[in-house]
């Protein structure tokens, strides 16, 4: 089972999900010729791709989505609203599926779920992908922690998880006023403490290992990301095993939680 992200941050976004039989692609945030070596390193070849799945239309979810799916005839997942705002040129019409959230399908056999996150696009979600024997889950992208967020998320196996900012670096930082409310808004992105919080909930309620990704170049570092939550989350009274928390390299592929 493969469960790892390809890249991570503001510049990309691209996980990946296989069980040998049925290969998931969730986002494509880099151009396809950058994706198609990362896929190589974690032993898939693009053709191989069963599906994209597509958070929202934020180019660094979905910019080499269209190339992708036109080069190698990939079906395409997202919300009406995500189609609505991608531009992702012309895609054969079979390929461009739309779901509702909450709404499960099958790809190969395994079953996805979409769920509505809050962040400032159209219609943005994060998935839910279901075995027979566990659930995985990838939750970018939000603002804050929904009760429905919470609730579809408890008991996944493994999770992908936003740790976008620090606090104190955002406030301090060189971003405009604007964006610095923007980021730190209900329709932006989780804080190190806040995903902490969150992160010691999934422990608590079955979840055996989260990868810390979408880290902020500037207003983060993987050090300070990783030590505030673990801080946390050990204050919390969870006892982490080796390899439980870990953090996703921005431009390189990251350990398998799968």
């Amino acid at each position: 089972m493969i469960f790892r992200t390809l890249v991570s941050g503001s510049s990309g976004n691209a996980v990946l999900f296989s069980d040998d039989n049925t290969n998931i692609l969730i986002d494509c945030g880099i151009s396809a010729k950058r994706l198609i070596p990362l896929l190589c390193q974690a032993g898939i070849s693009a053709g191989d791709l069963n599906c994209i799945l597509v958070t929202h239309e934020h180019t660094d979810h979905c910019a080499g989505v269209g190339v992708l799916s036109r080069k190698f005839n990939i079906p395409v997942f997202a919300s009406a609203g995500t189609w609505q705002g991608m531009n992702v040129g012309r895609i054969n019409p079979e390929n461009v599926v739309t779901f509702n959230n909450y709404d499960s399908f099958e790809v190969g056999g395994i079953v996805v779920t979409p769920f509505k996150i809050p962040h400032d696009a159209n219609m943005p979600n994060g998935y839910v992908i279901e075995t027979h024997e566990k659930k995985y889950a990838v939750a970018t992208d939000m603002g804050y922690v929904t009760k429905g967020v919470a609730e579809i998320l408890k008991g996944c196996h493994s999770v992908i998880l936003e740790a976008n900012y620090d606090k104190e670096m955002l406030e301090k930082g060189s971003y405009p006023y604007a964006l610095k409310k923007r980021i730190a808004g209900n329709l932006g992105h989780l804080c190190n403490t806040d995903t902490a919080k969150f992160a010691s909930f999934l422990f608590k309620n079955g979840t055996e290992k989260i990868i810390l990704g979408h880290l902020s170049e500037e207003n983060n570092t993987p050090d300070t990301a990783y030590n505030t939550v673990l801080q946390i989350i050990k204050s919390d009274g969870v006892d982490l095993k080796e390899s439980s928390l870990s953090v996703a390299p921005r431009y390189e592929i990251s350990i398998n939680i799968g």
